[in-house]
C-alpha cells in the first residue's frame, strides 16, 4: 500500500520531465528564458498581494477606498514591507525580530487605549486613499 504513492510520484516525475524536454523555450538563451519567468512569478505575486491586500480592507472599508489604500502606499512603505517580510522568511531569528516588534507594537497600541490606536490609524488610512484616489469624506 505504502508503494502506490512512490509509484504515482515516479509516473508524475517522469511525465512532467517528458513534457519539459517537448516544450519550447521562447528563447533559445536560456538566462532570457530564466529572466522572464521570473518576471511573470513577480508580476503574478504582486497581483496576488493586492487582490489579497484589496479583499481584507474591504471588511472594513468600501471597495473603491480599499482599492486606494491599496494603491496609495509609499516607496518606502513597500520597501519597507518587503524588507521585514524576506528577513521573517530567511531565518527564524529574523521571524523572531519581526514577529516580535509586531508583537511589541499591537502591545504599545493597546496600551495607548483602542480608539486613540484606532483615531490615529484612521487618520493615516484616509492620507494614503487620498495618495491613491479616493474620496475619503463618505464612509
Amino acid at each position: 500500500m505504502a508503494k502506490a504513492p512512490k509509484t504515482l510520484a515516479g509516473k508524475t516525475k517522469a511525465a512532467a520531465r517528458m513534457a519539459g524536454e517537448k516544450a519550447q523555450d521562447a528563447s533559445p538563451n536560456p538566462m532570457t528564458n530564466l529572466i522572464a519567468a521570473d518576471i511573470a512569478l513577480r508580476g503574478g505575486g504582486r497581483i496576488l498581494r493586492h487582490v489579497v491586500e484589496r479583499t481584507l480592507l474591504q471588511t472594513k472599508y468600501a471597495p473603491g477606498k480599499a482599492k486606494a489604500i491599496v494603491k496609495g502606499r509609499s516607496m518606502t512603505q513597500t520597501l519597507v514591507g518587503t524588507a521585514l517580510a524576506r528577513m521573517a522568511t530567511r531565518s527564524v531569528p529574523g521571524a523572531l525580530i519581526v514577529g516580535g516588534g509586531l508583537l511589541a507594537k499591537t502591545l504599545l497600541d493597546r496600551r495607548r487605549g483602542k480608539e486613540k490606536a484606532r483615531a490615529k490609524g484612521k487618520v493615516l488610512v484616509d492620507k494614503q486613499a487620498k495618495k491613491g484616489g479616493a474620496d475619503t469624506s463618505g464612509a
